[in-house]
């Protein structure tokens, strides 16, 4: 219960990994607020917000509100996101600067709004949810790899500027999570089955990470138990940013 009496806001925490994100928080004794364009999915106990990061003064009103009724604001988990497909011919320019606009603004905004609660923190943290894609290179994936390396950059440049301040800023590293969006791309695929097969295999322990490990590597970060770890990006990703694994030899 190493959050009792701290004060948590989870962006994107309806569903998927800030889903499992503010469920852990409440569960180690945090008081959790959920900024969500669907709030009403959000877990009970939790103190739901409609918010859509793509407008600063909705966040600014949200992040607000959510500071009131908690009483203060002590975490900061920036998981609201959107994903994209395809090389850089795919998406138009509208579509790189909306997901720009959600992924790399969205957290710029909600923690540029929570800065003076955090600055009143005695256990000051944020966390983002950048991706495996910030560090290595994957097919069709150009726009979206770009977003998450501007949030590894972003991460390092905050951790930088506020560490002063008592404010501790890191990120988590996905690889490819069984979250809904990954689910609706699976569906979308002419072959599901074959398509998941091929995602489990490109991580080394086999399978997709689950929204529950990467909460729990958000909530790590986040914890007070944690306060030398600054300006860190961990990866949850069955080792696919670090191992390089011989093929297993073929059966005889």
């Amino acid at each position: 219960m190493e959050f009792a009496g701290l004060k948590a806001l989870v962006t994107g925490g309806s569903s998927g990994i800030g889903a499992a994100t503010a469920l852990l928080l409440k569960e180690r004794g945090a008081d959790v607020a959920v900024l969500d364009l669907q709030p009403e999915q959000a877990g009970a106990g939790l103190t739901a917000i409609r918010c859509d990061v793509s407008d600063d003064a909705a966040v600014r009103h949200a992040v607000k509100e959510a500071a009131e009724r908690l009483g203060g604001l002590d975490i900061v988990a920036n998981n609201a996101g959107v994903g994209a497909q395809g090389t850089i011919e795919t998406n138009d320019d509208a579509e790189w600067h909306r997901v720009f606009d959600i992924n790399v603004l969205g957290m710029v905004r909600a923690s540029r709004a929570a800065l003076p609660y955090l600055r009143q923190s005695r256990h000051a943290a944020i966390v983002n949810t950048c991706s495996i894609a910030a560090t290595a290179g994957l097919p069709q994936r150009a726009l979206y790899s770009a977003t998450k390396g501007a949030v590894l950059s972003l991460t390092l440049s905050m951790a930088a500027d506020h560490l002063h301040e008592g404010i501790r800023v890191n990120c988590v590293n996905p690889g490819t999570a069984d979250t809904p969006w990954v689910s609706r791309l699976l569906s979308a695929a002419p072959d599901p089955a074959a398509e998941r097969a091929a995602l489990e295999a490109r991580q080394p322990h086999g399978r997709l990470v689950t929204p529950e490990e990467v909460a729990a590597a958000i909530v790590y970060l986040a914890s007070p138990l944690a306060g030398s770890t600054t300006g860190v990006n961990l990866a949850v990703d069955g080792g696919m940013q670090a191992l390089r694994l011989r093929p297993s030899p073929a059966a005889s």
